[in-house]
């Protein structure tokens, strides 16, 4: 008997047996069978089936499959995006098994989720002590790495775990991520194209449909460097005067040698971004579509993904650069979406002298001893860890784009203020109008030196970017936190520093 055909026996035994499941309830006794099912519903990426299968099987009497289906339920519960409850079960499962180093990674990949970057290092780096070998700490180890610059690190740990574990689609796919922001396009698009093939169901999933756009675009660059920085230029301190329009940077630019237009500084986007107006006059073709998330309603959105041959800011030029052209767009929202950029897309490093309106963009930049420096991450968008009411730590999007700071409305969740008065916004974001946004009055924000205490906080919905970004995200800091200070946003060195006036 070949295994594909008893395979398909298995298969077919335990399809057999839900439907006696459902009718017998002979879940309640028979652990074995709901571990089986779980796993094959969670090959099956039915998620939320799975998890039900889990649970029931992590109440066996055999403590070695409990333990597995708690590990099962848990690595689920990721993959939907509940990382509470997976932090919750996380933690638990590390305190029954405190030496062994898959529950231990399982943990860092729970508080990683949960935005617990910082722990989640600790966590990585006890379960490599006692497993030097195990694949998923790597690849949470290379995760972190990335997001501190230090790419070079990054993908030596993420080759070494996908070398352990040669058939873990999201090492592949971390991989592809960390290729790409070496600008290595090819190679990156060789690693999504495995991720694919690891994919279940690859020619029905929408996992597999995402990803094969995202290589098309890869592909698209080849022969070609992305974000081309003469060696000269890389170098130097381009200095770019601006405005100030209802709190928001806008400099001039021009895309493919045309007429300047105003573009905004926007650190909460991760590309370049035009509209279509701007792309047809141009002419930036689209390549392909990507998914972006936002604050507001529509949540998930579909736009353009494109390249242009050439953006200048004053002395800056920069050739080959991935962008985002907003289309569709938006309907029913107060101001038409214009152009925005962030030279940290481009791996450039920038400071912002709001006293003198002045942007200076390089990929070195000169340090102050009057400076307060904040250790900054940066997973697609750049980010600081903040603690809310002294006791509750979570990292906050920074983005020049935006007015407010703010925080989720998971992270006031966890606050007892959350029971107190909510008054009433009406705000609108990348993504259309928040209709749940509400002021939250009595919050206190610490970022090392930087203290408010007692004050309103916008509290918005920001469920999607957390799915999309593959943690929760805490809050977001834009003009109100950065305006008082000349801010430097330092790749080199990972650092968010700032200088009051």
């Amino acid at each position: 008997m070949s295994k594909t055909f008893r395979r398909a026996l298995t298969v077919a035994a335990i399809v057999a047996a839900c439907t006696l499941v459902m009718r017998a309830e002979i879940a309640k006794g028979d652990a074995e069978l709901q571990f089986q099912l779980a796993t094959l519903l969670f090959d099956e990426t039915r998620y939320q089936e799975a998890l039900d299968a889990y649970a029931k099987a992590s109440q066996s009497d055999d403590p070695a499959l409990a333990q597995r289906a708690r590990k099962g339920k848990i690595r689920t519960e990721l993959r939907v995006a509940e990382f509470w409850m997976a932090l919750q079960d996380a933690e638990h499962l590390r305190a029954d098994f405190p030496t062994d180093p898959e529950a231990i990674s399982l943990h860092a990949d729970a508080l990683w989720s949960s935005g617990l970057f910082d722990e989640s290092d600790r966590a990585y780096r006890d379960a490599l002590a006692l497993a030097p070998g195990l694949s998923r700490a790597r690849f949470g180890l290379a995760r972190s790495l990335a997001t501190r610059s230090r790419l070079s690190e990054a993908l030596d740990e993420a080759l070494l775990a996908s070398a352990a574990a040669p058939r873990d689609g999201d090492i592949h796919a971390g991989l592809g991520e960390i290729y790409e922001q070496l600008n290595r396009y090819d190679e990156a698009a060789n690693a999504f194209t495995n991720y694919i093939n690891l994919l279940p169901n690859k020619d029905r999933s929408d996992k597999a449909a995402w990803s094969r756009t995202q290589v098309r675009f890869l592909e698209a660059f080849e022969g070609k460097t992305p974000s081309e920085i003469d060696d000269e230029d890389a170098h130097t301190l381009h200095t770019v005067p601006f405005r100030l329009v209802k709190d928001k940077i806008v400099i001039k630019g021009s895309v493919n040698g045309g007429r300047p237009m105003d573009f905004t500084l926007d650190t909460g986007s991760e590309e370049t971004v035009i509209s279509r107006e701007t792309a047809q006059r141009t002419g930036v073709q689209p390549i392909t579509y990507t998914l972006s998330a936002g604050v507001g309603e529509v949540g998930l959105r579909g736009l353009q993904l494109a390249r242009l041959d050439r953006l200048n800011f004053g002395t800056l030029e920069v050739r080959n650069v991935p962008v985002l052209i907003k289309n569709p767009a938006l309907r029913g929202i107060p101001k038409r979406e214009g152009e925005s950029f962030s030279p940290l897309t481009f791996g450039m490093s920038m400071k912002i002298d709001y006293q003198n309106r002045l942007l200076i963009i390089g990929r070195d930049l000169p340090k102050s001893g009057s400076e307060i420096a904040l250790p900054m991450r940066v997973h697609r968008l750049p980010m600081v860890r903040g603690v809310v009411n002294t006791n509750h730590p979570a990292y906050f999007v920074v983005d020049t784009g935006g007015e407010v700071m703010s925080i989720s409305t998971d992270t006031a969740g966890m606050l007892e203020k959350s029971s107190y008065r909510r008054i009433p916004l009406k705000v609108y974001g990348t993504s259309g109008w928040d209709r749940d946004a509400f002021l939250l009055p009595g919050v206190s924000l610490n970022f090392d030196q930087i203290e408010y205490r007692n004050v309103p906080m916008v509290v918005l919905n920001l469920r999607a970017p957390s799915v999309l970004l593959g943690f929760q995200v805490g809050g977001i800091v834009g003009h109100k936190f950065l305006s008082s200070y000349r801010v430097s946003m330092d790749m080199a060195r990972s650092e968010l520093r700032m200088e009051k006036f």
